[in-house]
C-alpha cells in the first residue's frame, strides 16, 4: 500500500497551483469534496486531471483529497489503472445491505400506493417455488383476499410472483408453470382461467418487455392485480409489489393506467436498496 500511495503522490508533486483552498480545505467543505472525489471515480475518472475537471478543483486540492482516500482504503491507486474504488467501500456496502430491512424500507412506498389507489397492496419475495408475502395493506373497498403476511402461494399464479419471474429464463418459467398447474385445483374445476403453456409464455414475454406483470384472475376468482419488480444494487430482482382489487374495480383500462404508478413505487424501493436510478 505504501508503494501505491507513493505513486499517487508522484502525480500531485508536479502541481504548483496556488489555489488558496488547496492548502487546507476543512470541515464540511472537505467532507463534501472527498465524497465528490469518490463519486467521480465511481463515474469513471481515473487520474487527477479527470477528477479535477469533474469537481472544478485544482490538481493539488484533488491530489490531497484522493491521497487521503487512498490511505483510508476508500480508493485504490495503481500506475496502470489509476484510481478505482477501494475495499473499504465494498465492506461498507455489504454492511449497509445487511442492515437494510426490506419491509421497513418499502413501507412508506406501500402506504403511498395504498393512499393513491385505495386498493390492497402487497409486498412479496420468492421462497423456493412460492411467493412469500412480507407485507399487506388492505384496501378501502370492503373486500378481503386470502393473502396474508407469511402466506405462501405458487409463484406462477400471482401478479407479484410473475413480476419476480421477469428475470428468469423461459425454461424456469415452464417449470414453475407446470408446478402451478399441479398445485392449484381451481383450474380443473373451472373457477380460474386455464392458460396453456404457450399462452403463459407469450404473456410473460410481454410482461418482460414492459417491466410489469398482471394477475388476470389467475390466483383467485374475480381478483386482478398490477405488479412490478424490485431490484437490488446488482440489478437482480429481489422482491415485488402489487395493487390488487376485484374485477369491477380493475378493468383493463385501469390496470394499464396503474402500471406506471406501481413501477414508480417499485423504483423508489429499488433506489433505497442501492439500484441505479
Amino acid at each position: 500500500m505504501r508503494k501505491l500511495q507513493g505513486s499517487a503522490e508522484s502525480q500531485g508533486s508536479q502541481d504548483n497551483s496556488g489555489d488558496p483552498i488547496a492548502v487546507a480545505p476543512t470541515g464540511t467543505q472537505t467532507l463534501t469534496r472527498g465524497l465528490a472525489v469518490v463519486q467521480a471515480v465511481a463515474d469513471g475518472a481515473r487520474d487527477l486531471k479527470q477528477i479535477s475537471q469533474m469537481l472544478g478543483t485544482t490538481r493539488s486540492t484533488t491530489h490531497r483529497l484522493a491521497n487521503c482516500l487512498v490511505q483510508e482504503r476508500y480508493l485504490r491507486f495503481t500506475p496502470n489503472a489509476g484510481y478505482v474504488l477501494g475495499p473499504k467501500l465494498i465492506e461498507l456496502g455489504f454492511q449497509a445491505r445487511d442492515e437494510v430491512s426490506l419491509s421497513v424500507v418499502a413501507r412508506p412506498y406501500l402506504e403511498q400506493l395504498a393512499e393513491q389507489s385505495g386498493d390492497t397492496i402487497h409486498l412479496a419475495l420468492q421462497d423456493a417455488d412460492d411467493v412469500l408475502y412480507l407485507d399487506k395493506i388492505p384496501g378501502k373497498k370492503g373486500l378481503e383476499m386470502r393473502s396474508r403476511v407469511g402466506h405462501r402461494m405458487p409463484i406462477a399464479t400471482t401478479g407479484v410472483g410473475k413480476a419476480l419471474m421477469l428475470g428468469m429464463r423461459e425454461e424456469e418459467w415452464k417449470t414453475l408453470y407446470q408446478k402451478r398447474s399441479a398445485a392449484t385445483g381451481n383450474y380443473a374445476s373451472g373457477l380460474l382461467p386455464k392458460r396453456s403453456w404457450t399462452e403463459f409464455r407469450d404473456q410473460m414475454r410481454e410482461y418482460v418487455k414492459g417491466g410489469y406483470a398482471f394477475d388476470l384472475e389467475d390466483n383467485e376468482p374475480s381478483i386482478r392485480c398490477v405488479a412490478a419488480p424490485i431490484y437490488d444494487a446488482s440489478h437482480v430482482i429481489v422482491a415485488a409489489i402489487s395493487v390488487s382489487s376485484t374485477l369491477p374495480y380493475m378493468p383493463l383500462k385501469r390496470m394499464q393506467s396503474l402500471i406506471a404508478v406501481v413501477q414508480a413505487a417499485a423504483a423508489g424501493i429499488s433506489s433505497e436498496l442501492g439500484a441505479n436510478k
